[in-house]
């Protein structure tokens, strides 16, 4: 008689227990390859075959009998570790955690206040987690979602994005619910092999445009949104509760500080980091930008739970309005940004010369930001706020300082355009900056003024009229200045 434990891994990579394998051949599976179909077992590294076939012989001749097992000890709540889920409203949990130990985004970008990674469970006849999270919030994560399903099962993993910080635990979902499968793009389903191997691939469903699936009460219809901003993306709408699950899309930089909607917090506070995200993730692809908006136009919203940052469940014509104008390119401030690089401060000190001309001539909304001390994110950002732009750089080594350098080539890698360009050059002999910023900035769809503002080492009483011709020049193609 084969005795066995129901509660041991037989197959250890999809967590199959024997009590899982014996339910499966109850169920009418009758060879290895029925049982790695119901379960999974053997579809890792199989080295759990010879065990799965010893045990399904003896299940099919009657000879496994489970032993007895002892009652499992009840725990008490001063033994439980708490979960830190969240109701979003009835049905959907935020079961997602934020990191704020985290310094840099994609090890690039800023983020003083760390970052969240949201991911949201729907408890209906059939249990929907949507999207995992970053490696650095798993064990929170995981106890999320543990303690919400208590014994049910997951039946199904939607797959919105496929990038790690959102996809890193979808192998340790699919490992812990071997009957679990994942619904996503054809291209999520390329991604998930190209991480994870191609064991999961017949883990998967893959959907198309539109296309519905009811789990109870709730109907869910799935929605392509390529580029914004990897070309596997999707978003998900649940109609019942009039959810939209966005992805990337209306997401910030970070954490959540026990506020979990965007009307719980200043979003005068937020909205530079809402910004900042849009335009250095997103910026660059704003007509895929405006594809999804026309489709979200077409929903009743009353929710948008994205992957990163609050979830919107008031004035949500607030960040739909912003997007509108990020994705087109459209400026929310006439105003300039002096964006400047300045090596001893005398290029600064004709960019604040030129910025008392420009409040001189009625200009009200003027920022200057030295490209050598702020992260080009912030500074980016704040090209895409205002409607006119003064570039100021040193000649360096016969070219440009390579903050301007860098900076000018971020502007045109995220497609920023419509905007009034004006440029200051310095050099102690042979400025060229000018030019060389002008040459960088052909083809990138913005207006360079003609009028140039060239400095040898210091700017002198006699340029002061060339500084107020030029303040004249921006300000009469602003709309709004005084």
């Amino acid at each position: 008689m084969f005795e066995y434990d129901p509660k041991k891994n037989i197959c250890t990579c999809a967590r199959v227990t024997y009590a899982d394998m014996a339910e499966a051949v109850a169920a009418g599976a009758k060879t290895v390859a029925d049982v790695r179909e119901a379960t999974r077992a053997t579809a890792f590294c199989g080295s759990c075959t010879e065990r799965v076939e010893n045990f399904l012989n003896a299940l099919l001749s009657g000879e496994a009998k489970a032993m007895e097992q002892a009652a499992a000890p009840v725990l008490t709540d001063d033994e439980i570790i708490a979960p830190g889920y969240r109701q979003v409203c009835e049905d959907i949990y935020y079961v997602g955690a934020s990191d704020r130990a985290a310094d840099r985004f994609e090890k690039q970008y800023p983020v003083p206040r760390g970052m969240s990674f949201n991911s949201y469970l729907l408890l209906d006849r059939q249990t929907v987690l949507f999207d995992t999270v970053d490696q650095s919030v798993r064990e929170v994560f995981l106890r999320n979602v543990e303690s919400l399903l208590g014994d049910r099962k997951l039946n199904f993993l939607v797959i919105h994005h496929m990038e790690p910080d959102h996809a890193a635990t979808i192998g340790e979902i699919l490992r812990r619910w071997p009957k679990c499968q994942a619904i996503c793009t054809p291209a999520a389903k390329r991604m998930m092999v190209q991480f994870f191997g191609p064991e999961l691939a017949n883990r998967t469903q893959e959907i198309r445009d539109g296309i519905s699936m009811l789990t109870g009460k709730h109907v869910l219809s799935f929605h392509l949104a390529p580029m914004v901003h990897w070309p596997e993306v999707m978003v998900t709408y649940d109609r019942t509760s009039e959810t939209l699950f966005s992805a990337d899309a209306f997401g910030t930089f970070g954490a959540l500080d026990g506020n979990l909607f965007a009307d719980q917090v200043d979003l005068k506070d937020w909205m530079g980091e809402y910004r900042r995200y849009y335009t250095n993730i997103v910026g660059k692809y704003g007509l895929q930008v405006q594809q999804l908006l026309k489709k979200a136009g077409a929903l009743t919203i009353s929710r948008i739970c994205p992957l990163h940052g609050p979830i919107w469940r008031e004035n949500i014509p607030a960040i739909l309005e912003k997007y509108q104008l990020w994705s087109t390119y459209t400026p929310e401030e006439q105003g300039v940004l002096i964006a400047y690089a300045s090596i001893y401060g005398n290029t600064e000190l004709a960019c604040q010369a030129l910025a008392n001309e420009l409040s001189q001539q009625g200009v009200r909304d003027i920022k200057l930001l030295d490209l050598s001390r702020e992260h080009p994110s912030y500074v980016l950002a704040e090209a895409f706020r205002y409607s006119h732009l003064v570039l100021a750089s040193v000649t360096y080594n016969g070219g440009l300082f390579p903050d301007m350098e860098h900076f000018i080539l971020s502007l045109k890698h995220h497609g920023l355009k419509g905007r009034t360009i004006a440029l200051m050059e310095n050099g102690s002999w042979a400025p060229v900056a000018a030019r060389k910023m002008d040459e960088l900035l052909t083809g990138s769809q913005n207006h360079v003024l003609g009028k140039k503002i060239s400095l040898l080492s210091t700017l002198k009483r006699s340029q002061l009229a060339d500084l107020e011709e030029l303040a004249k020049a921006m300000v009469s193609t602003m709309e709004n200045a005084e």
